[in-house]
C-alpha cells in the first residue's frame, strides 16, 4: 500500500475500503453474494466472476479490507486460519526446510510435523528470541522462516524485523502469523516479513461465530501464485463467513483497546496473586520481551497466560471453576475464555520437546468490565 493510499487512520480503513455503498442498491453494507456461478455474455466473457471458488464478490470485499489493515498491496481468504497456513506451505517444495518457534500452536506444529515431513518437507523448532540461534539453524535448503509474534501460548515476542534480515540474507521467505496481535496492534509488513497470517476466527471476525484465515503480502510474484492455489485447493470461504468477518473489522480498533486494557488489568492482578507461579503478558515491565513489544507493537493485546502453582491437577481446578470465562479453545471473542494448553490448544505437542506445561493456563481476555473478570478469577484461583 502506497503512502497516498494510508491517507485514512486505521479505524477509517476498516469502515469504508473495499466497502463502497453497493452500485445496484445503495446498500452501505457489502451484500452477501450467495451465488456458485455467474452469468457470462459469451464463453470466456464474464464481468470479473465466473465460480465462487475462484472469485466472489464479498470475498473480494474482504481481501481488500484485510490488504488494507495490513498496509499490504494483496490480500487472500481462506476457509480457516489453517487452510491459510497450508496454503502458505504450497510455497515449500519436498526437500526444502522450515524454521519454526519452539513455542508453536499445536495446529501449526501437526501440520508441520505430521502432515508435510510426509512429503519431504523437514521442519527445526528453535527458540526464536535469539535471532543467533535462528542463523544458526539455516540451511541451504531453508526456505521459510515461520513466525508467531506474540506466540502461542507463551506470548514470547520475537524481534520481526531481525530474523527478516537474517531469512532475506539466505534467501528464504518470512511469514509472521499476527493473530494475537491482530493488524491493528502489529503490521508484520512494515517490519520486512514477505507474507502475514491470520486466523481471521479471532480478532478479526470477533464475535465467536465465523471460522476464517487469510494472508496479505506485497509481492506480486507471492500474491499470484498463492492465488492460484487457493483456487486450486479450493480452501476459500463462502460469502456469508466473508461478511461476517468484514462485520466484525469494523469494530476492530475499538475492540483491541479494551481487549488490551483488561488484559493488562488482569496481568497486574495475576502477578502478585499468591496461587500463581508466572505471568506472560507482553504489557508486563518485567517481560522478557517488554521492550521489543513496545517498539514493534501498538498494543500489547489481550491474551494473557499464567501458570498456576501445583500444576495441571490445581490449573483444571481453576479452569472449571471460573463463570466468566468460559472454559474453550480459540480466542479474540468479546467474551472471555480460559485455555487449559496442554490437553486442548496444544495437546498436540504432548510427548514432544515442545510439550507445554501442565500447570499453564490461557486466557483469551474478552470486553466485560475488568473488576468482574478479576473477581472471578479470584474466586477460581481460591481453589486452585
Amino acid at each position: 500500500m502506497s503512502p497516498a493510499e494510508r491517507r485514512h487512520h486505521f479505524e477509517t480503513r476498516a469502515i469504508h475500503d473495499g466497502q463502497p455503498p453497493d452500485p445496484a442498491t445503495g446498500a452501505v453494507i457489502v451484500p452477501i453474494y450467495q451465488t456458485s456461478t455467474y452469468a457470462q455474455e459469451a464463453p470466456g466473457r464474464h464481468r470479473g466472476y465466473e465460480y465462487s471458488r475462484t472469485g466472489n464478490p464479498t470475498r473480494t470485499a474482504l481481501e481488500v479490507a484485510l490488504a488494507s489493515l495490513e498496509e499490504g498491496r494483496f490480500g487472500l481468504a481462506f476457509a480457516s486460519g489453517m487452510a491459510a497456513i497450508a496454503a502458505m506451505m504450497y510455497l515449500v517444495s519436498p526437500g526444502e526446510h522450515v524454521i519454526a518457534p519452539d513455542d508453536v500452536y499445536g495446529g501449526t506444529y501437526r501440520l508441520l510435523v505430521r502432515v508435510l515431513e510426509r512429503y519431504g518437507i523437514q521442519s527445526s523448532f528453535v527458540d526464536m528470541t535469539r535471532p543467533d540461534i535462528v542463523g544458526a539453524a539455516m540451511r541451504p535448503q531453508t526456505r521459510m522462516i515461520l513466525i508467531e509474534s506474540p506466540t502461542n501460548p507463551y506470548l514470547k515476542v520475537l524481534d520481526i524485523a531481525a530474523l527478516a534480515e537474517i531469512a532475506r540474507s539466505r534467501g528464504a521467505i518470512v511469514a509472521v502469523d499476527n493473530t494475537f496481535a491482530s493488524p491493528y496492534a502489529q503490521r508484520p509488513l512494515r517490519l520486512e516479513a514477505d507474507i502475514v497470517m491470520h486466523s481471521t476466527t479471532k480478532y478479526l471476525g470477533g464475535h465467536s461465530d465465523v471460522i476464517g484465515g487469510a494472508l496479505v503480502v506485497n509481492r506480486e510474484d507471492l500474491y499470484q501464485t498463492l492465488k492460484f492455489h487457493q483456487n486450486a485447493a479450493g480452501g476459500t470461504p463462502g460469502p456469508f463467513d466473508c461478511w461476517l468477518v468484514l462485520r466484525g473489522i469494523k469494530t476492530l480498533a475499538v475492540r483491541m483497546r479494551q481487549h488490551a486494557a483488561n488484559a493488562e488489568a488482569i496481568a497486574r492482578f495475576l502477578a502478585a496473586h499468591p496461587r500463581v507461579a508466572q505471568v506472560f503478558y507482553p504489557g508486563l515491565p518485567d517481560h522478557p520481551g517488554h521492550a521489543l513489544a513496545a517498539r514493534q507493537m501498538s498494543s500489547f493485546g489481550g491474551m494473557v497466560s499464567f501458570i498456576v502453582r501445583g500444576g495441571q491437577e490445581a490449573a483444571a481446578r481453576v479452569a472449571s471453576s471460573t463463570t466468566l470465562f468460559f472454559l474453550a479453545e480459540s480466542l479474540g471473542g468479546v467474551e472471555s475464555l480460559v485455555d487449559h494448553p496442554a490437553t486442548m490448544t496444544h495437546a498436540s505437542l504432548a510427548g514432544s520437546p515442545l510439550q507445554v506445561d501442565a500447570g499453564l493456563l490461557r486466557l483469551s481476555v474478552g470486553l466485560e468490565h475488568p473488576d468482574d473478570l478479576i473477581a472471578d478469577l479470584d474466586q477460581a484461583l481460591a481453589r486452585a
